[in-house]
């Protein structure tokens, strides 16, 4: 069965955990994530989020595995089981998770990845004087569909190099919107299959990472309200020849778990 909350209504749900207004054609709020933020923050917003997209982490692979995502499940508070968007492929699913519209408002509907034109919760950040970052793997979608906006990129050749600027990033605190993406498992899971030892490796890495970041986020941000995401694009399923794949109208592909923590501001 397909989750019911469709990944059209994280993006102003974001846009109220940092109480700006969300993107001009989003579909309204997530009311599990906005009833978080409120309780978590005392009815205050979060002035800090860290986003963490990992790429393809089904559902059903939380559920089969859990004991290979055990720091993202520990530094988690909420778990929002989301329905993605067809087709269920990377820019279509990224396109509609920052903008809060369907992939026929958005533009993108095939494995392709112009710059999206409509309204963004990056817009709406820099309109509210708010600062976002986007810290990605050259040629992925995240490194390409938000471009052209006053705001920065860090975009390298490989997932550690991410990963070491996003960990600099923290320390040095000075965006209050970071996007940080990692593809390894998406890539991984292709070539030899979803449940591999060479894809779950890669998914017990997403998860030791995401410990890592809310870690340092935890001990360097605590003068902020913070929201932290462990948000997945969509899901995935094995082909022939024990390879896997995504993009289909199925459940294996469509529901994924989204993770959220919050850290109070010191008092």
């Amino acid at each position: 069965m397909k989750n019911q909350v469709s990944l059209d209504t994280l993006c102003a749900s974001l846009s109220y955990a940092m109480g700006i207004e969300p993107p001009s054609l989003a579909q309204s709020g997530e009311e599990s994530l906005k009833k978080f933020v409120d309780d978590a923050f005392d009815g205050q917003k979060a002035d800090r989020v860290f986003m963490y997209n990992p790429d393809a982490i089904a559902q059903w692979i939380y559920e089969k595995y859990p004991q290979l995502m055990k720091e993202a499940i520990d530094r988690a508070d909420l778990r929002i089981p989301f329905c993605t968007v067809m087709p269920s492929v990377t820019p279509v699913c990224f396109g509609t998770m920052y903008t809060g519209v369907q992939p026929s408002v958005h533009g993108i509907r095939s494995y392709t990845k112009p710059v999206i034109t409509v309204d963004t919760i990056f817009d709406a950040l820099i309109r509210a004087g708010k600062k976002p970052v986007i810290i990605a793997e050259d040629n992925c979608s995240l490194a390409k569909i938000y471009l052209e906006r006053n705001m920065d990129y860090f975009i390298y050749d490989t997932i550690e190099e991410v990963n070491a600027k996003a960990a600099e990033i923290i320390l040095k605190d000075e965006y209050d919107f970071i996007v940080v993406y990692n593809g390894n498992y998406d890539s991984v899971m292709h070539k030899h299959g979803p449940e591999s030892v060479e894809a779950l490796s890669e998914l017990r890495a997403n998860s030791e990472v995401f410990g890592i970041f809310s870690a340092l986020i935890e001990e360097h941000w605590k003068n902020h309200n913070t929201l932290v995401g462990f948000a997945m694009d969509h899901g995935c399923h094995e082909i022939d020849g024990s390879c896997g794949s995504h993009g289909l109208d199925m459940d294996e592909d469509l529901n994924i778990v989204h993770l959220y923590k919050a850290y109070s501001a010191s008092k």
